[in-house]
Order: C-alpha cells, then structure tokens, then sequence
C-alpha cells in the first residue's frame, strides 16, 4: 500500500463514514483495515484468519445497510474484528480481549452495532429470525436482517433448524453463509463436499437462468401448455430448483457463489438482495486468512496464533516456563493415543476442535477409530452412546462451555441408560481472553447433579493421565467426566506408567493443625503454594486435593471434619451448586459443624482477561487462598 497516500479508515469512525466513500476508496479502506488487523493482532493475540477472511464482505455490509438499524448478525463471532474496527471502535480495539477492554466477540451491552452476542456456533439464523419476525410484528418494514454465518457454523444442528423454521415463515431475513472451506481446522462433513461442489461449478446458476428466463418465453409453446405453465410457474420453478439446492428445498432463495473478495460486486449484489422479500441465502466464498500469506497457507495454526511477527509470520513461543507438551490438551491427546494402542475398544470424538483438544493426534494414526463430527456436540454424545452400547469405550472430548449445548444428550442417552462413555471436559474453568461465553465454569455444577456418572478433576498431568487410564477399565462401566485446564500445569515429566485410582478416593498432600483447605482440580496447585506462604507466617494448614467431586471421598472428609472447624473448599468454577456445595451437603447430612468458606466464581458471568487475572479477581489464586485463611484465623 502506498504510505504516502491520505489514511481513509482513521477517518471512519462509523458506518456512516463508509458511506461517503466512491468504489474506488473502497477498495482502499479493505487493504486498509486488512493491515490493520494485522498490525494489532500481531502483538495483541486474538483471532486472526477469519477476520482477514471477511474484510471485503464487512466493509460491503456496513456500506449498504443502514446499521444499526439494520442488524448484522455474525456468526461465529470471531470474524468480527472488522465490523468492530468500522463500528467506532477502532482507537479502543488495542484493549480487544484485554482485562477491562473490549471483548473479542459481538456483545449488546458493549455497541448498539452488535445486534446479538454471539461466541458459540450456529446461532445466528435463529436469532436473526426472530429479529425478523419482530420488526414484521412492529411494523418496520424498511428494516433489514442479515446473519452472516460462517466457519464451519452451518454444519450445526441449530443452523438447520433455523433454516426449517425460517423457510416456511416468509420473513425477510438474508443469510449469508461466508464459506471458506474451514473451521478451525478444516470443516467435516458431506455438506462441506456439497458446497465445494457448488463452488467449483457454473452449472447451477446458469440451469437456474434458463429456467427462469425460459419459463417467460411461452410464444412457441401450444395453447393447452401455456396456460398450465402460466397457471402453475411458481410451482414449477421451486420444484426445478428444489431439486438442484439444498437452500431452495428450505424454501429459502439462494443466490450464488459469488467472490467474496471482490468488494465493489458484493455492495451490487447486496444492494440487489435489499429489494427482494423473504428468506434469502448468497453463499460467498471466501479464504480464511486472505491478505497474509502464511495464514493462507496455514489457516489452522494462524485461526488464533498468540504473538507473532507481522513481516514474516514467525509465531513466537508461550513465556511458560514449562515446556509446551506439558499442556493438559497436549497430554490428553498422547494419553489417548497410547490407551487406544493397548485397548482396541477405544474410540475418539470430537465436535470440530481436533487441533485444540489434540484429537488430531488419534486421527493422525488411528483415522478408523477417531472423528471430527463436526460444530455438532448434541450428535457427539449421542454418537457416542451408540458406540457403547455395542461395547467400544468412546473418549468424547468437548469444552466445557460447548458441553452445555448437549446436556439434554449426556442425561437422556448416556446417563439413564448408563454407558460407558469418557467425557474429557477440555478448558475446564476460567479460559482467559474469550470470555464469559467460553470460561468452562458451570461443568461441576451440572454434571454432578446428574445420577450415574464419576466426576472427577485432576490437578496436574500426571493425575489426568491416571484418571484416563482408570476411565477406561472395564469395571468402570459407567459415565465418567474427567475436567482439566486450558493451558500449561506443573508437571514437565509427566509420562509415567500407569496407575489405577480408586474411584472416590482423594489424597492428603500437606499436613496441618490451623485449618484445613480442600481443592478440586487445578486450584490444588495455588493451594499447595498457598501452604507453603502460610508456613512462612506461621500457619499451619492441612490440604487435601479430592480427585473426584462425585462420589466423595467420604473417609477424607471424615478426617477432615473430626479435626478442623476452619476449612476453606477452592475450586474454578462456579460456587452455586459446585464442588463447595457438595461439601456443604456432605457436613449436613452427616451432622457435622464446621465454618467454612467456599472460594470459587461467584454469582456472574466473568468476563475476560488473562486467566492470571481472572483467578486474582474471583479470590482463587495462591494470594486470595492466603488471605482468606488469615481472615477466617483472625474472627
């Protein structure tokens, strides 16, 4: 770009601003607002390729309609990094994802130009009809509703049922489905074949135009077939096309592929698509990554790639101390890999994150016994649980926050019928720069309510790898949650032969007369540190990591509750109904008296920040154990 040339996007401070523009600078502000995502996310980690990949349509978009009037809804919100850069939020999106600063994804509270918050897949249709049917409802037809739906999200279940729904509303709703042939690493599934193809082939289109052309042109045609044609056009057409297109078939009107890197097209067809009524589909096609070449060439390692040089692309590494396999995802995937080696009756699946969770390590050697099924995490547990009625032994990992979106599925196809399958609740806890919609906070709370299942949270590698390992044996025929961290834990030689744990059964790590801390999963670490600060103040403080938040370890608590009346439970996740609760519950049913503080998240939605200053927020880092210890001591 030519540096001399007058900056047009610091002059855009809202839509309206684009607006002034001729097609030409057009083109300007895209490359423009290219860099400067480059520029920032460089040195400010976020999501970086879908958002290169929709600068031309985002400009398009916000060029047309009459935001916020109009509503844009995206989906998944990490393509939005533009629509928030045009949207007056340009000299602020250096705090993007930072503690305090604004969020990585669309958020209502946070600009009337998000229309809907968005962080998890396939939403958008759903919302977007309903945003239609209310301005139909008020009376507010000049109004326009665009979802903009992409990276892998169209292959969700809820995307489906919101194209049901919508088609036969005849609402005016416009869906753009942004394909780029990716989510985060590329998309599974037939219907990403299907729209390859179409991509690939002027067929459709032009059998479209002729028959739509063809269907006006009746002078040749006799009396009698006329005036049947006449009677019965409409018909016809749908039933010519129906057959051609999935989207037809939903009663929705497609329109394309069309280049979605070409901004002047895109502000023509859009302004087209303003004029027609209904629901409509313009499939565009984009590339994940555009403008930065290593992001094209790498899109899954560059979907999010932390810090790294704008010029060259060099992804620098974490500042953790420890080295990188030491990751809890890193050592699931090997863990899993090396089970599967021994017991042939394991299988791996996963809704769409084989990279993230390290899935992709089973794919890689063991692509018969391991699947990506897709943004599809109701599917991934019941897929799972017709696995295990036939006797295999199905390693289901999802986040923790997109386990939520299955939750009907865990209790009604795996836990009534009690089937042996391994949940791995990656990204257990607070996840850091995402957010309130992807901390994984509530998975205790939910899954230890539920009748027929372990629960169970490991507090480092080494435990993850021994609670994978009991999972997985026979007289475990059971469900079985396993809960574990994002990020790195403290254990660098973590690939130790494996040891059975007793299910229920916890362990005394610290001795201790003063009070005594109980903590489950990773805050075991900050509790252990936590003992060691308070021997330096002349406290002496017992602690006990349970291993299982269900079944209890009733013998422990036992113990725990005959020598202390101070205890303290820790736990990164929320305390409403969470593994404190059950502490609670345990020392009323079994008479026992006691003060005890829970630390956990509280009564809200946290939002984002480094997972350090999240656990400084909530009081559950080595500090807040601390003092909290020394103001229950000092009552």
């Amino acid at each position: 770009m030519d540096e001399t040339k007058e900056k047009i996007l610091e002059n855009i401070n809202k839509p309206e601003d684009l607006k002034k523009l001729s097609q030409e600078e057009l083109l300007n502000v895209c490359g423009e607002l290219r860099d400067f995502i480059i520029e920032t996310v460089s040195s400010n980690p976020g999501h970086f390729g879908a958002s290169l990949g929709v600068v031309e349509l985002t400009v398009a978009l916000h060029y047309v309609y009459n935001t916020p009037y109009d509503q844009l809804i995206w989906d998944v919100g990490h393509q939005a990094y533009g629509h928030k850069i045009l949207t007056g939020r340009r000299d602020n999106f250096n705090s993007n994802r930072k503690y305090k600063g604004i969020s990585g994804f669309p958020k209502r509270d946070e600009s009337e130009f998000d229309a809907f918050g968005v962080g998890h897949a396939s939403t958008s249709i759903s919302a977007a009809l309903g945003m239609a049917v209310a301005a139909r409802l008020k009376n507010e037809k000049n109004r326009k509703v665009v979802a903009i739906i992409g990276d892998g999200s169209m292959a969700g279940g809820m995307a489906f049922e919101a194209l049901n729904n919508a088609g036969g509303n005849n609402a005016d709703l416009l869906v753009i489905l942004n394909d780029n042939n990716m989510a985060i690493d590329p998309a599974a599934g037939v219907l990403n074949q299907y729209l390859l193809n179409i991509s690939k082939s002027g067929t459709y289109n032009r059998f479209k135009k002729d028959v739509w052309q063809g269907l006006g042109k009746l002078d040749t045609i006799g009396k009698k077939t006329r005036k049947f044609i006449q009677r019965n056009q409409h018909a016809l057409k749908n039933m010519i096309l129906k057959e051609n297109n999935l989207f037809e078939a939903f009663d929705f009107r497609y329109f394309g592929p069309v280049d979605g890197h070409d901004v002047v097209y895109l502000t023509k067809v859009l302004n087209d698509l303003k004029k027609i009524s209904g629901p409509k589909l313009l499939h565009v096609i984009t590339q994940k990554g555009k403008g930065f070449k290593q992001a094209e060439l790498n899109q899954t390692k560059y979907h999010a790639p932390g810090v790294f040089d704008k010029d060259t692309g060099e992804i620098y590494s974490c500042d953790c101390p420890i080295e990188k396999s030491s990751k809890f995802q890193n050592v699931f995937g090997e863990t899993l890999v090396e089970l599967a080696e021994q017991n042939e009756k394991i299988v791996g699946i996963t809704p769409a994150m084989p990279t993230g969770c390290s899935m992709n390590l089973m794919i890689e050697k063991m692509p018969d016994r391991a699947f990506d099924v897709g943004i599809a995490e109701q599917h991934a547990v019941t897929f799972s649980a017709g696995l295990a009625t036939q006797g295999m032994v199905p390693f289901c990992n999802i986040y923790s926050t997109f386990m939520q979106r299955a939750y009907d599925q865990i209790v009604h196809d795996v836990a009534i019928q009690k089937l042996h399958v391994v949940f791995c609740l990656d990204r257990g806890g607070l996840v850091g720069e995402d957010g309130p919609t992807h901390h994984g906070v509530f998975d205790i709370a939910y899954m230890r309510s539920i009748p027929n299942i372990i629960v169970a949270a490991p507090m480092d590698e080494i435990e993850l790898r021994n609670l994978m390992f009991t999972a997985q044996l026979p007289e475990n025929n059971q469900p079985f949650s396993i809960r574990y961290p994002r990020g790195c834990g403290i254990k660098p030689n973590w690939k130790l032969p494996f040891e059975k744990i007793k299910i229920g059964e916890g362990r005394k790590l610290s001795e201790g007369k003063d009070i005594a801390i109980i903590s489950i999963g990773k805050t075991g670490i900050f509790a252990q540190r936590a003992v060691k600060s308070l021997a330096n103040k002349n406290i002496s403080a017992a602690h006990y990591d349970m291993r299982f938040v269900k079944p209890l370890d009733k013998t422990l608590l036992d113990e725990v509750f005959k020598n202390f009346k101070q205890i303290i439970t820790v736990e990164d996740g929320t305390i409403k109904g969470g593994f404190g609760s059950a502490i609670l519950e345990f020392m009323a049913e079994n008479s026992y008296s006691a003060n005890i503080k829970i630390l956990g998240v509280p009564d809200k939605f946290i939002e984002h920040g480094t997972i350090e200053e999240l656990y400084k927020e909530c009081g559950i880092d080595t500090k807040g154990i601390v003092k909290t210890v020394q103001m229950l001591l000092e009552r």
